[in-house]
């Protein structure tokens, strides 16, 4: 029992004891308050971040590597960014390629480059995570290691690498010899001499601000790399992701973001004028009639969010016939 929970139980009880509650009633009281405490440490611990709580090594048990093998939500969600990670690669169609899963976890991300006709090797630092992988018995090659310590590949063995919730755990400290600058620069300078020249490095991460971004940004390309972060559905607080999007040995054209594309109509900067006046008087308080150009605005700003939308037609917008 924590220091504050001790002095609100005491308070606690010296309130019931001037009141002179019954027995039964104390009780519960002692007993609500305990629940409440606990829900709100609970409450507390959920909302901070993975990296906070523990070392990877340590978080990723066997009780959270289970929930990448039966948890639905969260196989949907791996499959769906390791489908993106594999878009931004920008493999040549019909060709098998050699690809490095920096992370790979219980290997989802890896079934589906399976699917997609490459051979790929894993790496984690999580044995219970591995294992998991192991039993379901994925077509990649695992392989336990630090990604902090540097990748122990020869020069030039893959055509790409994808890594799906993993880098942001470099910015951690765990120990008192880890330093994130130092360790981001060995990961991307081995991994940048593994690369085959002209492949890519795609990297979906969880950036707690923008220093951790810079920090990352700024590590890659001191290790050579040219690209930048790719950000998908920006205006959107649930569906945003971000990509580091890196180039090894060439400078490319940086891929653009879903859901960031300006609509075809232009903007203009000046206030829209207009001589026709509104007749609100006669309207007595109802709300003013949603037109065609408020409708398609709207339809618009859903799409930037990654909603679905449905597609525009010579009737959208268009007034119904009144009815008998």
């Amino acid at each position: 029992m924590t220091s504050s929970c001790r002095r609100g139980l005491h308070v606690t009880c010296r309130y019931i004891s001037h009141v002179g509650f019954s027995v039964s009633t104390t009780f519960i009281l002692i007993c609500t308050f305990i629940y409440s405490h606990t829900s709100r440490r609970r409450m507390a611990s959920s909302c901070r971040r993975p990296e906070h709580s523990a070392p990877p090594d340590v978080f990723y048990n066997e009780e959270e590597a289970k929930k990448y093998s039966q948890n639905s939500r969260m196989i949907e969600i791996q499959t769906q960014m390791s489908e993106r990670a594999v878009e931004l690669l920008n493999l040549p169609e019909g060709q098998p390629c050699f690809l490095l899963d920096v992370g790979c976890g219980s290997g989802l991300s890896g079934d589906h480059l399976s699917e997609e006709g490459h051979y790929w090797v894993g790496m984690d630092i999580s044995t219970a995570m591995l294992d998991v992988a192991l039993d379901r018995e994925v077509e990649g090659d695992l392989l336990l290691g630090d990604m902090g310590h540097g990748m122990p590949f020869r020069p030039g063995t893959f055509d790409g690498c994808i890594s799906i919730s993993a880098l942001q755990w470099l910015c951690n400290a765990d120990k008192r010899s880890h330093s994130p600058p130092k360790r981001l620069y060995t990961f991307f300078s081995t991994l940048y001499s593994s690369l085959a020249r002209g492949s890519r490095a795609v990297f979906q991460l969880y950036p707690e601000n923008s220093e951790q971004l810079e920090l990352i940004t700024a590590q890659a390309m001191r290790a050579g790399f040219s690209g930048g972060m790719v950000v998908d559905y920006p205006n959107s607080s649930k569906a945003k992701k971000f990509f580091l999007c890196l180039f090894a040995g060439v400078t490319g054209v940086l891929p653009k973001g879903l859901g960031s594309e300006t609509s075809d109509r232009t903007i203009s900067n000046q206030v829209q004028y207009s001589r026709q006046r509104c007749r609100f008087k006669n309207m007595k308080g109802k709300s003013a009639k949603k037109g065609r150009d408020w409708i398609m605005d709207k339809k618009e700003r859903r799409r930037r969010q990654g909603r679905e939308v449905r597609p525009d037609t010579k009737y959208t917008g268009r007034q119904r016939r009144p009815h008998f």
